[in-house]
């Protein structure tokens, strides 16, 4: 029966998408002047995380010289410290930072993974490359039956995470999902699809996401995993789209 190890190590030995793999394995050659004495990854990055987590986190792509230096999700870039950091808070993390594998961190009840597992030239993954990968985000969905709530970050992971769904089953063919911060939406079965805007320095830099915006997305994960539905709303299923006020 094929579980997260099987997964995790098929992710790293994928040689799908060509394109990609050149450019991990030269930024991995080429290295950035402050990482020089460090030894790059440069392999597809697998997600990391509670096994039996209830909450799962789907980012875009690892960061030329953050995971695909550090061989771990959202790991040794400033995109990483801003999530870690919320996570952290939000109790679903022991420590504030990731720094490297091996640094001690955990994450407790929730899972990061991502849409594409390379470091795409200037963050921006083809159409085909979000095909070839879509497999081993289905396939962790599939071994995790506990998950409950379906985390977003950034508009493209959440595209890419609804095609997953409806290829899972999980939801109809022909559903919309809108893309918002703070969206919240109820799938079939009692789960929830939610988004967030991407933790990127782009983001956190200039406003558009700040330290209480993601907090606030993560205490409706936490509402929503306690409970069947977001406290302070009726039930069934909310408007798609319908967004925290932030």
């Amino acid at each position: 029966m094929m579980d997260l190890a099987d997964i995790s190590a098929r992710v790293i030995a994928c040689e799908r998408c060509p394109r990609l793999r050149a450019y991990c394995r030269e930024v991995a050659r080429t290295k950035r002047a402050a990482f020089r004495d460090q030894e790059y990854w440069g392999l597809p990055v697998p997600g990391f995380g509670d096994p039996r987590a209830r909450l799962i986190l789907v980012g875009l792509a690892p960061a030329a010289h953050g995971a695909n230096r550090t061989g771990r999700m959202f790991t040794g870039d400033r995109s990483g410290d801003f999530l870690y950091a919320a996570l952290h808070r939000a109790g679903f993390a022991n420590q504030p930072r990731s720094a490297a594998r091996g640094d001690g961190l955990e994450l407790r009840d929730a899972y990061i993974s991502a849409a594409v597992r390379c470091a795409p030239p200037e963050n921006r993954p083809l159409p085909e490359e979000f095909d070839h990968c879509r497999q081993y985000l289905l396939e962790e969905i599939s071994v995790m039956r506990r998950i409950r709530v379906f985390l977003a970050l950034g508009a493209l992971a959440h595209r890419q995470l609804v095609r997953a769904l409806i290829a899972a089953g999980r939801i109809e063919p022909r559903a919309r999902f809108r893309f918002a911060h703070g969206a919240c939406d109820r799938l079939p079965g009692g789960a929830w699809l939610m988004a967030s805007y991407h933790p990127s320095q782009q983001n956190t830099f200039t406003g558009i996401l700040t330290a209480a915006m993601l907090d606030r997305v993560l205490r409706r994960a936490r509402q929503c995993l306690a409970s069947q539905q977001p406290s302070g709303h009726a039930a069934g299923r909310r408007p798609a789209g319908a967004a925290l006020n932030d």
